[in-house]
C-alpha cells in the first residue's frame, strides 16, 4: 500500500518523507487555504521535496476551464497528478489531460458508478470519499470494497486512491481490501505506531532496566 500525505504542511512532509513514508501528496483548495501560501510556490516545493505524486486541484467548473488550469499547474513538476472533480466535466477534462499523457486524480467520488466512469476516463487515480461516507451514516470502506471488486473484474488500471482518512482503522481496513493507496494527514499516519500495550510494555521495561543498575556503552 502507497502512502500519500493529504497536506500541505511542508514540514510535516519533510518529516515523514525523510523516514521513508511518503510515496506521494495530495492537496486542495481547503489545504492550501491552511497551509496560508501561494499555491504554486509550495506546490513547487513539494515536488521538489517527494518523488511520488503530487496532486494539484483545479477550481474551475467548466471542462474548457480545468484543462487551462490543469495545464498550468503540470508546468510546476513532472511529477504533478491534475486533480480534478468527479463531474460531467470534470471527466472530459480527465480525458484530455490522459489523452496528453499526464497524471490525473479524479477526487470527491462517492459511489462505485462514478468510479466506473473516472477508470473510462483515463484516470490514474479515484479518490473515494470515506469519512465523508460515514458522516453521512453509509459505510466509506464497503465502497472502497465494492470498486476494488469492478476494477477487478474488468481489469482498470485506475489505482484506488482512499481518500477523507479519518483514522487508523480506516487505513487496516481498506489496506485488507486491496485499496493502492491510502491518503490522510500526517497525524493518522504518525498514530498508527500508538498502542496502550506499547505504552506500557514500554514502561514496565524501563522499570526494571533501571532496577539492574546497569548502562549501555559509555
Amino acid at each position: 500500500m502507497k502512502f500519500f500525505l493529504d497536506t500541505a504542511d511542508v514540514d510535516a512532509i519533510r518529516e515523514l518523507n525523510d523516514l521513508g513514508m511518503v510515496d506521494g501528496v495530495t492537496t486542495n483548495p481547503s489545504l492550501i487555504l491552511k497551509a496560508g501560501r501561494n499555491i504554486e510556490e509550495v506546490t513547487a516545493e513539494i515536488c521538489a521535496l517527494v518523488d511520488g505524486p503530487v496532486s494539484a486541484e483545479v477550481v474551475a467548473d467548466k471542462a474548457e476551464d480545468m484543462i487551462r488550469e490543469g495545464r498550468h499547474l503540470a508546468k510546476i513538476a513532472k511529477n504533478i497528478a491534475i486533480k480534478v472533480p468527479l463531474t460531467w466535466d470534470g471527466l472530459k477534462a480527465c480525458r484530455t489531460f490522459a489523452d496528453e499523457g499526464h497524471m490525473v486524480n479524479v477526487t470527491l467520488c462517492f459511489t462505485a458508478a462514478q468510479a466506473i466512469l473516472a477508470a473510462k476516463a483515463g484516470a490514474t487515480f479515484i479518490s473515494p470519499f470515506v469519512g465523508r461516507l460515514d458522516d453521512i451514516g453509509l459505510d466509506g470502506v464497503d465502497l472502497i470494497a465494492d470498486i476494488r471488486e469492478i476494477y477487478d473484474n474488468y481489469g482498470y488500471e485506475t489505482q484506488i486512491l482512499a481518500a477523507s482518512i479519518r483514522s487508523v482503522n480506516h487505513i487496516v481496513e481498506v489496506g485488507k481490501i486491496g485499496a493502492d493507496v491510502i491518503t490522510a494527514p500526517p497525524a493518522v499516519i504518525k498514530s498508527m505506531a500508538k498502542h496502550v500495550l506499547t505504552d506500557k510494555g514500554l514502561e514496565q521495561f524501563t522499570a526494571d532496566w533501571a532496577k539492574t543498575g546497569q548502562k549501555i556503552g559509555g
